[in-house]
């Protein structure tokens, strides 16, 4: 090169996106191009010649020789963003941040330096805003290399990590990571460098962390790749989720403490009406045997008054509709007394196998008359509806309680609705209804359109005795007497009710394999009579001589005993053949159960007939009779007591040989 006079052009300068100025050994401008002239403001006649600290702010100016010195000791390349904060300063005195790249020449005359000036200006305030929206995240956000080290933490991963930004910058990722899987975590970061797509938070993963303490913490990690000057950035915000997992945690147990005190409550409730039921049945053993004196024998009363009417008339025809009124009240008395053992499942069934529907159609009839005719009745039945091993008597007792209910409930008319279906429950959805199994069942659902139930009163609806009605109008023992119908039979019942809009009483009868038999033909009047020998034993005075009464005046020897151990004497002693033992359940020195036995030691051929008004000391577990017992149970009225005779007298077969066959011998 001649001189500086011979430097080409500017021409291919001009044409440069960045500002070029060009500096003699002295520090002198020997050279700008437009763009520089654009950038700093000034004309090129005014720069060339100038030194070159005219466009070094002023704070800098006084340094800025030493360090061109510097330079042009060791004149190496230096590229754009070298990694040097340096600024420029324009002709109305403005600064601004600059970004500059230098290259020496070689000349005769010394060291040519050329400088490429770049304002990035908008590239910090861009790098501003991001620096500030990531110290304002809410996450700890991590940037890595696709080497694995981290270039970038923002504050809140400072405080999540407690490390010092210094002090992770430069790092491995996998300073953050747990020990135990440290070592599988590259792999992880190269498989998602290969196929970097964004993974947002709560992606499924179950995730930790590791803070500067070696404690860990559960995390949630969204990741992002960016591309940079510097190559793939790959972003991680981490969550520290710690509360959230423990606020669950607690949703969930503060969920199992409501459903484990929903299932106390109900079971409380089970234990409440078991104990009620436990009373009952005390109270009704007693009180039977005093409705069966006074059913009866107002009915001996009832036959020499109704005579008397009929021949004389006057005071006497007033006396009989006196009577009257007596056996409407012992018969009403009778069904609270059943209503009350049939609550406590303390009632005698006798199940056979049933068909619901069938039930239901037999009923049908009835319920409407029951109803009303400002009340619609419809039913509906599921085709092939399992078989259930139910009393028809209590299953009849049950809709006819819910009809009764129901239409209380709808006093300006509605609909009541009765339907059946089939239902198979698991062990876990039983679990959930105390006393409860899983299996096979029929599904009986009651609904009517009436005024519904409060909460608080649906979960007081089964109690015995509890009522919404005003003073007289019920007995609060109808519900009750389906709760333990139901739950006597092994199902579940349950109430589900809205104020204003209805209720439905929905009740699970397990089912059961077998066909449902014909139905039995019922004895005449004609056919209650007979003259065989029938021993009674029954503490209860009263009792046993209304017992006595009944049976000789339709044609039956009668040998009486008041207690297990006269019987049992009476039956060694007496020659005669005794066809049938009719004893009391419940007794102060013997069940009536022993005393059949004892007494059956000596005649095998004895049959037996128990009577009681509480007989759950010969029952078996489900409230059903042990095989091969026959049961009346009291109170009983003239004709029912003949008609079991009768049945226990003449049933074929059976554990006992029929009349008339050769008895077994007897013991010695």
């Amino acid at each position: 090169m001649a001189g500086y006079a011979d430097v080409p052009p500017g021409s291919l300068l001009d044409a440069a996106p960045d500002a070029i100025v060009g500096v003699r050994p002295d520090g002198r401008i020997a050279l700008v191009n437009a763009q520089a002239e654009r950038l700093f403001g000034y004309d090129r006649d005014e720069l060339v010649g100038q030194p070159m600290e005219i466009l070094v702010p002023e704070a800098l100016r006084g340094a800025h020789p030493a360090r061109r010195g510097a330079y042009l000791s060791d004149p190496r390349p230096r590229p754009m963003g070298a990694g040097v904060e340096l600024a420029a300063r324009r002709r109305d005195g403005t600064e601004f941040p600059a970004e500059i790249s230098l290259s020496a020449v070689q000349t005769a005359e010394g060291i040519f330096v050329t400088a490429a000036i770049r304002d990035v200006t908008s590239r910090k305030r861009a790098e501003a805003m991001f620096r500030g929206l990531l110290e304002a995240a809410p996450d700890a956000i991590v940037g890595v290399r696709p080497d694995g080290r981290i270039a970038l933490v923002n504050a809140q991963a400072e405080r999540l990590f407690g490390y010092d930004r210094d002090e992770l910058v430069g790092q491995p990722m996998e300073i953050l990571v747990p020990e135990s899987v440290r070592h599988l975590h590259p792999r992880h970061r190269t498989r998602y460098f290969d196929d970097p797509r964004p993974r947002p938070m709560g992606a499924g993963m179950q995730l930790a962390a590791r803070r500067r303490d070696g404690t860990e913490f559960p995390a949630e990690i969204s990741l992002s790749a960016l591309e940079t000057e510097d190559g793939l950035l790959v972003s991680a915000a981490i969550r520290d989720v710690t509360d959230r997992l423990e606020a669950q945690a607690e949703r969930e147990r503060l969920r199992a403490q409501a459903e484990r005190e929903r299932l106390e409550v109900q079971l409380h409730q089970s234990q409440r009406l078991e104990s009620l039921g436990q009373l009952a049945g005390g109270v009704a053993h007693d009180f039977n045997n005093l409705l069966a004196v006074i059913i009866n024998y107002t009915a001996f009363v009832g036959e020499v008054v109704g005579t008397a009417a009929r021949d004389q008339g006057g005071r006497w025809e007033s006396a009989r509709r006196d009577i009257e009124q007596v056996q409407r009240a012992a018969d009403r008395a009778a069904q609270l007394t059943h209503q009350l053992l049939a609550f406590g499942r303390r009632e005698v069934v006798q199940p056979r196998p049933l068909d619901l529907n069938g039930v239901v159609h037999d009923m049908e009839q009835l319920l409407r008359r029951t109803l009303g005719e400002h009340v619609e009745l419809h039913t509906s039945a599921h085709p092939g509806l399992w078989t259930v091993l139910a009393d028809v008597g209590q299953i009849e007792q049950v809709l006819v309680n819910l009809a009764v209910n129901a239409r209380d409930a709808m006093p300006g008319g509605g609909t009541l609705t009765i339907d059946t279906s089939n239902v198979s429950i698991d062990d876990e959805t039983a679990a959930a209804r105390p006393g409860l199994r899983g299996g096979r069942f029929v599904h009986l659902r009651v609904s009517d359109s009436g005024t519904g139930m409060s909460p608080e009163v649906a979960a007081r609806a089964f109690e015995p005795f509890f009522t919404t009605k005003t003073k007289g109008e019920g007995s609060g023992l109808g519900l009750a007497t389906v709760y333990g119908i139901v739950t006597q039979a092994g199902g579940h019942v349950e109430i589900l009710s809205t104020v204003s809009v209805g209720t439905t009483v929905s009740a699970l009868l397990p089912a059961v394999d077998g066909a449902v038999p014909a139905a039995e033909e019922q004895l005449a009047d004609g056919e209650l009579f007979g003259g065989e020998t029938i021993m009674v034993v029954e503490d209860e005075p009263a009792m046993r001589e209304l017992t006595r009464r009944i049976l000789a005046r339709n044609g039956y020897q009668v040998i009486i005993a008041a207690s297990g151990p006269e019987a049992i004497s009476l039956a060694s002693t007496t020659r005669e053949e005794i066809h049938l033992l009719l004893t009391d359940v419940v007794m102060p020195q013997l069940l009536g159960s022993e005393v059949a036995e004892r007494i059956r030691q000596q005649r095998r051929d004895l049959r037996v007939l128990y009577m009681s008004g509480y007989a759950q000391p010969v029952l078996a577990q489900n409230g059903t009779l042990a095989p091969g017992l026959a049961l009346l149970t009291k109170p009983f009225s003239e004709r029912v007591l003949l008609s079991k005779v009768r049945e226990a007298l003449d049933a074929p077969g059976g554990p006992f040989p029929p009349l008339g066959a050769p008895p077994w011998p007897r013991d010695n």
